[in-house]
């Protein structure tokens, strides 16, 4: 019985030991030095060596916007979103998956913010109302996304549709006014109207179609190519049905 007392403490005593050298939980490295790695590797050759800006040409369009300044908030968008990094200066940046890990786009991120500019902003859309919302987003936003944020065509861009865009990305948008889009300050749009625009945005995402079928919310085009292609045929098909019907 001893014998078995002493095995289980001297295992005991292995054991501890381990489990006091376990690491402590808590939020993860981020590196400045390696963002400015990744900051050489693909972000240089249109914003220059240190975020001053490069001309490559007399059109504007060729040009990679200086960097500093612009904070944590537009490297984050442009990352998070996969606008960043772009092919070629004169294209439209698209949304498509992120290109780089998010360790990595936290260290790059870092390295931006350490050229100065504000950080990231912190919205909360469940203390906004959905209905100022969708008054706000009409008046400011669905003149190029819709007023269901479903995006649409303006002369020399596209505007995005909003499906994939967390509460985060658009507050950043939004105070960014990333490619033609144009930038809002808080005076333009304060703190808690944003908070409403993404509360309303959240709901556009899976609205309650409350009226019936919603067509894939797409707008007025769908609607009426539905109207054309299946109502005015059917009305015609029950008019001549009654016309014979009277005839006979």
């Amino acid at each position: 019985m001893r014998r078995a007392v002493a095995l289980a403490v001297s295992a005991l005593a292995l054991v501890a030991p381990s489990a006091r050298a376990a690491p402590p939980s808590g939020p993860p490295v981020v590196s400045v030095s390696q963002g400015a790695g990744l900051f050489a590797a693909n972000c240089a050759r249109c914003h220059g060596v240190t975020g001053e800006g490069i001309t490559a040409g007399d059109n504007p369009a060729d040009r990679g916007p200086p960097l500093h300044g612009v904070g944590a908030r537009a490297a984050d968008f442009y990352l998070r979103t996969g606008y960043m990094p772009l092919g070629d200066a004169r294209d439209q940046p698209v949304r498509s998956r992120q290109r780089l890990s998010d360790a990595e786009v936290r260290a790059l991120t870092a390295y931006v913010a350490s050229l100065g500019g504000p950080p990231p902003p912190t919205p909360d859309p469940a203390s906004g109302s959905v209905a100022e919302g969708r008054e706000l987003f009409t008046l400011h936003c669905s003149g190029c996304h819709q007023v269901v944020a479903e995006g649409g065509v303006m002369p020399g861009a596209k505007a995005p549709p909003l499906k994939r865009a967390t509460p985060q990305q658009i507050a950043e948008a939004v105070r960014i006014g990333p490619y033609v889009m144009p930038k809002f300050s808080e005076k333009d749009i304060s703190d808690a109207e944003l908070n409403s625009i993404i509360a309303y945005v959240q709901y556009a995402k899976d609205p309650d179609d409350a009226g019936g079928w919603g067509i894939n919310h797409l707008g007025p085009f769908p609607e009426g190519m539905v109207t054309w292609l299946i109502a005015i045929p059917l009305l015609l098909g029950v008019c001549l049905a009654i016309g014979k019907r009277v005839s006979s």
